[in-house]
């Protein structure tokens, strides 16, 4: 397998091989730090995510704060 085909797999697969990652990382984070301090740093990472994105869509950090404590 040539690594053309190995990029193609990955490209085609994405999602899966994300997620998979996803796993493998939160797994990891269990084992050496214990469940609840894993927990909260996938909250926070999933925070931040979700932050960046709205950043990138250009919308105000006002508007985001906005959004987040007043439930629009």
């Amino acid at each position: 397998m040539d690594r053309e085909q190995i990029f193609g797999i990955l490209r085609e697969h994405r999602g899966k091989v994300l997620g998979m990652l996803c796993g493998l990382i939160f797994g990891l984070m269990t084992a050496f730090l214990g469940f609840g301090k894993a927990l909260f740093i996938a909250f926070c990472v999933t925070a931040g995510y979700f932050i960046g994105r709205r950043w990138d869509g250009r919308q105000g950090f006002q508007d985001l704060l906005d959004r987040l404590f007043r439930g629009r």
